[in-house]
């Protein structure tokens, strides 16, 4: 989509290897036409979603119909629906270096206006799959979130980065994974500048190197483990 801001970095992924994703719409789900639903592995993405989308508004909320009449689309920013990690740290994966392809399968949104802001509810549901040369471990998946007003100079209104990590046991060829923002707060704006809002889900690898994970303290003298 033309004129987003650049709030992800570079691009990783391996062409030919893309999902068809669908802008759903509010309160629901959007998943690629005949996708099956992901493996057990704990709850569902639909059970998650409705434990988190379906509940008894709280005293001073206007969720309901003009509320989810306005709430932003959702689109998966171009060039970030995927995300690869080859044998190499830093290089772009080949077909035979691929360890993992990690791509996003479903998305969810549910807004409530209270007074002067807007709070979203967002699901994410993903999925790594094994490459050639891939094995059990853990994946640690990079996802930002953003709302953007978008237009001639689109103005960034929220953003946050994630690191979700994924284990990949032995013998499973693919795992899927879901990650769920249920505060994306912002000061609402006028009805006109609400409809330019857009929400942007993908990889953002590039953050995930500014970002390193925190390392555990040391150990003392005299700790047990």
């Amino acid at each position: 989509m033309t004129g987003v801001p650049q709030l992800w970095g570079k691009r990783y992924f391996v062409s030919g290897i893309l999902l068809a994703l669908n802008v759903l719409v509010c309160g629901c789900s959007s998943n690629p036409p005949g996708s099956p639903e992901p493996a057990s592995s704990g709850s569902s993405f639909t059970d998650r979603m409705k434990a988190v989308f379906s509940r008894t508004p709280v005293a001073g909320e206007q969720a309901g119909v003009s509320a989810q009449a306005d709430c932003p689309g959702i689109d998966i920013r171009s060039g970030a629906s995927t995300y690869s990690i080859g044998t190499a740290p830093g290089v772009a994966a080949t077909p035979t270096s691929l360890r993992y392809q990690v791509v996003v399968a479903k998305t969810a949104r549910e807004c409530v206006v209270r007074g002067g802001t807007m709070t979203i509810k967002v699901g994410v549901q993903g999925r790594v799959i094994l490459g050639p040369a891939g094995g059990p471990g853990q994946v640690d998946v990079p996802i930002r979130l953003a709302v953007v007003q978008d237009g001639v100079e689109p103005k960034t209104i929220w953003t946050r980065f994630y690191r979700v990590p994924v284990d990949v046991p032995p013998g499973q060829t693919n795992v899927p994974f879901v990650q769920i923002e249920e505060d994306m707060t912002f000061a609402l704006p006028p009805p006109a500048e609400l409809e330019a809002y857009v929400i942007y889900v993908g990889f953002d690898p590039s953050a995930a190197k500014e970002q390193p994970q925190k390392k555990k303290p040391p150990k003392t003298a005299g700790t047990r483990n």
